[in-house]
This record gives structure tokens, C-alpha cells and sequence, in this order.
């Protein structure tokens, strides 16, 4: 005799089998056809993407920062190290299908590269001038260059007088 999986709980949840479905309620709202028919979903979609992007960039700039001083200067290898595992993880995971490897190391070389020497860690070095500093020596090598110009020129014209 089968009982009923609802038998000894307390609640008892009856989907009807018509209305069951594999589909996420984010997915059915950030669907490209309801996004595409509403510009609220559009900039609600843009959002989280932002938000999303900027959470995955403190989150990487924190955790390389905490790496970069377990590391030291020997960060770089394990950068290279940690990238070079996660690809051959990954390859070896998707190993007789190649089509669903390409979105992970995708995602790998962003992170990658979100981490380089153009990432969070770099752009705030403390000793690095700042852009205004920059700005002025570049001024001070231009007016530099614009003098030696005029005594060049200035030797040049007594040759020619002579």
C-alpha cells in the first residue's frame, strides 16, 4: 500500500501538474522579451549588473590585497599559478564538450585580468603622484624642451648671419 509523501508533515503543498515549471522566477523576469517590452526591466537589469560587477570587484580587490601580503612579491606567480589551475580545472570538467568550457574561462580570464596591474590593488599605491603632480612636471618638461628650442634656434640664426 503507497501512502502519501504528505502524510505525517503538517503542511501539505499540492502543485497541480499542469502548473509546474523549471523556470526561475528571475529568469522568467529578466527574459529577453519581457526586458526588451519594458525599459523599467531594461534599467533594473542594467543595475544589477552594475551592482553585481561592483560587488565582484571589491570582493576581488579585498580578497588579492589580503593575497598580495600572504604573497608578497612572489604574488605574481601565485596569480599565474591560481589562473593556469582554474583553466585545466576547467578544461578537464568539460573535457568532451568544449562549448560549455567557454563561458567558466571566459570568466577565469576576466578575473584574470581584473586583477592585473590595472586592477584595485594597483590603482591605489599611496606613493604614486597624483594627477595634477603629473600634469605639472609633464608643464615644467614642455616649457623645459620649449627653451632649448629657442637657443637652438638662436644659434642657428647667428650661423646663418655670420
Amino acid at each position: 500500500m503507497a501512502q502519501d509523501s504528505c502524510s505525517h508533515s503538517y503542511h501539505c503543498i499540492h502543485i497541480p501538474a499542469g502548473r509546474r515549471r523549471r523556470v526561475s522566477n528571475l529568469s522568467q523576469y529578466f527574459n529577453p522579451a519581457s526586458v526588451a517590452s519594458s525599459p523599467t526591466r531594461a534599467l533594473l537589469l542594467v543595475g544589477v549588473v552594475l551592482l553585481a560587477y561592483w560587488f565582484l570587484s571589491l570582493t576581488l580587490g579585498f580578497t588579492f590585497s589580503i593575497l598580495h601580503v600572504a604573497f608578497g612579491r612572489f604574488f605574481w606567480v601565485f596569480r599565474v599559478i591560481l589562473f593556469s589551475m582554474s583553466c585545466v580545472y576547467i578544461l578537464h570538467k568539460y573535457e568532451g564538450e568544449p562549448e560549455n568550457a567557454i563561458l567558466p574561462l571566459c570568466f577565469v580570464v576576466a578575473i584574470y585580468f581584473m586583477t592585473g596591474p590595472m586592477g584595485f590593488y594597483w590603482r591605489g599605491i599611496p606613493n604614486s603622484p597624483s594627477v595634477e603632480e603629473k600634469l605639472e612636471h609633464l608643464e615644467n618638461q614642455v616649457r623645459l624642451l620649449s627653451i632649448r628650442l629657442n637657443r637652438v634656434l638662436e644659434s642657428l640664426d647667428r650661423a646663418n648671419s655670420k
